[in-house]
């Protein structure tokens, strides 16, 4: 079977030259050429003819046809005196459609090199004969012991790849130095002090680099589909809270819309009687003044008459009777009773007025307070002269300044705390109780808010709080404090947060009533609690309360 494995130079040189022919994936040949445009020279793409007979792809002889004054046959040059109506050559597109198919079906198939007359199919390739072999004649290399040596791999066009393009050697090693494969005269020569290994260790070792990689980014699309999903999740949580938010604030607001339309109608009910009985009661007022009238005028006439009598006698026996003061009405009353009126009217309005803001405040609150955290304080960011509780629910201000190690994360010289769990995004909410203290400072932080040397509580400068100062004086921390009003001491402080819409809101608990709220705020980072529980007042300990995160009762 030595004709199997050509030797000579003449025999390799003419196998060289035979490669085109052993495979089917040459476009070229009569047909090819036939199926070709003139303008592109590659196979028509929707093919017209001209009148003289010639064939060209559509686009590409309008383009020719666009940019000239005269209209004629790229090939053979024959004018029209009109441009041509052109039509497709839809059988001549067929054709070449099938040849493409054709051409592109038998691109991937390597012929054997050996066979003579018809070429079968090629079952390997030989990297040191370079050469390709259908089952029957690659039978010698795996029969002769020095072509059993050889290096076969499975059919390809791009023999040259695998092959050292300098020593026309098999590509058998890798240097790991260069990262390229080498022949083994490479190996020996410019390669010489270079760590090379065969090229089936260095596949192994990349196989397991891959494997590697695909478990990492299995992994990777993993975690971004549990991602989706739980933002998916969380868009149907929202979407299911709002809805509930939506049906409780229509039902709220429609037992309040009740409840004025039926205050309204008891007030006009009560309006309309009242007017009822003043109307009544005025008829009855003129009826007896215009009796009073009548007695008046009559007792007037007796007067007049008596004046000119000249019965002394008589006169002195009805004196008594007609200097009696008349009778008079309560008509004094009727306006009385319509002040008294207004003024019920007025109050009931009041407290209708009172009764409604109490309820919404309390819709509100709660609404707040879904979205209740648990949170902890950060020993790490405490001021050294606060006392922490166990829990780290609680802080004091204690009587000695404790020697902790330096922390870039703790107050230098404020009395503050932070919570542990920082948030940026969405909405959160806690409760503080601030009972018996006569000092607080209470709200949110930037995370990176300078924490070494004095710095104002400031929005500008990462704040968002507000504080309570000897007893009863009460500030909102704005670039410059507001003072706030307050009917009632709070003795619970809620604080919600709205990181999206920029909010911070601070509420009295207890009665539900709103402290202050920053708005229109641009957060970008995340945001922490901040507590300062101020400090101590004189020998008798004032402001010796501690701050008490509470839990919420929804």
């Amino acid at each position: 079977m030595a004709e199997a494995v050509p030797t000579s130079p003449k025999q390799s040189e003419a196998r060289s030259l035979d490669r085109p022919l052993t495979t089917r994936s040459s476009s070229s040949g009569p047909l090819a050429e036939e199926l070709q445009c003139s303008i592109c020279l590659d196979p028509f793409t929707d093919p017209v003819s001209t009148p003289c007979g010639h064939n060209f792809c559509k686009s590409c002889l309008n383009q020719c046809w666009d940019n000239s004054q005269t209209y004629n046959c790229p090939l053979c040059k024959e004018n029209f005196r009109r441009r041509p109506d052109l039509k497709i050559n839809t059988a001549l597109r067929e054709v070449v459609l099938l040849f493409k198919e054709k051409s592109c079906k038998s691109k991937t198939e390597v012929l054997c090199d050996i066979c003579d007359d018809i070429k079968m199919k090629a079952q390997k390739i030989c990297l040191v004969c370079q050469s390709s072999y259908c089952q029957t004649h690659l039978e010698p290399h795996q029969r002769v012991p020095k072509l059993k040596k050889h290096k076969l791999i499975d059919p390809v066009e791009n023999l040259e790849v695998y092959i050292c393009q300098k020593h026309e050697k098999p590509l058998e090693l890798f240097c790991r130095d260069d990262q390229t494969c080498v022949c083994l005269l490479c190996a020996v020569t410019n390669h010489r002090n270079h760590n090379t290994v065969s090229v089936e260790e260095e596949s192994k070792e990349k196989k397991s680099q891959l494997m590697k990689m695909q478990t990492d980014m299995q992994q990777m699309i993993q975690d971004r589909m549990k991602r989706i999903q739980d933002l998916k999740n969380l868009e149907e949580l929202r979407k299911e809270t709002s809805e509930k938010e939506k049906a409780e604030s229509i039902e709220l607001f429609t037992d309040l819309i009740r409840s004025i339309e039926r205050c309204q109608s008891e007030q006009l009910e009560m309006m309309e009687q009242k007017q009822k009985a003043a109307e009544k009661q005025t008829e009855e007022f003129i009826k007896e003044l215009e009796q009073e009238i009548t007695e008046l005028k009559r007792r007037d006439t007796e007067l007049e008459q008596l004046s000119h009598t000249e019965d002394h006698l008589h006169l002195l026996q009805i004196y008594p009777s007609l200097s009696r003061p008349a009778h008079t009405s309560r008509w004094t009353e009727i306006s009385n009773d319509t002040r008294e009126s207004e003024t019920n009217l007025r109050k009931a309005l009041t407290q209708l007025q009172e009764t409604l803001n109490e309820k919404l405040s309390k819709s509100v609150l709660k609404s707040m307070q879904r979205y209740t955290v648990d949170v902890t304080l950060d020993p790490d960011t405490a001021y050294p002269t606060l006392i922490l509780s166990d829990d780290g629910k609680q802080v004091m201000h204690g009587d000695i300044e404790l020697e902790l190690p330096d922390n870039p994360k703790s107050f230098d010289t404020c009395a503050c705390v932070l919570g542990k769990e920082g948030f940026s995004s969405g909405g959160f909410y806690f409760e503080v109780q601030v009972k018996g203290k006569t000092e607080w400072d209470l709200g949110v932080a930037r995370e990176s808010i300078n924490r070494k040397g004095m710095t104002a509580a400031s929005p500008e400068n990462g704040y968002w709080a507000v504080f309570l100062r000897n007893r009863n004086r009460y500030q909102a921390c704005e670039s410059s404090p507001i003072s706030l009003s307050l009917r009632v001491k709070p003795q619970v402080v809620g604080v919600f947060v709205d990181y999206e819409e920029g909010l911070v809101s601070f509420y009295d608990v207890k009665s539900s009533s709103h402290i202050y709220s920053f708005t229109g705020q641009s957060f970008t980072e995340k945001l922490l609690p901040y507590f300062s529980p101020g400090s101590k007042k004189g020998k008798k300990c004032k402001n010796a309360a501690p701050l008490i995160i509470s839990h919420v009762s929804k």
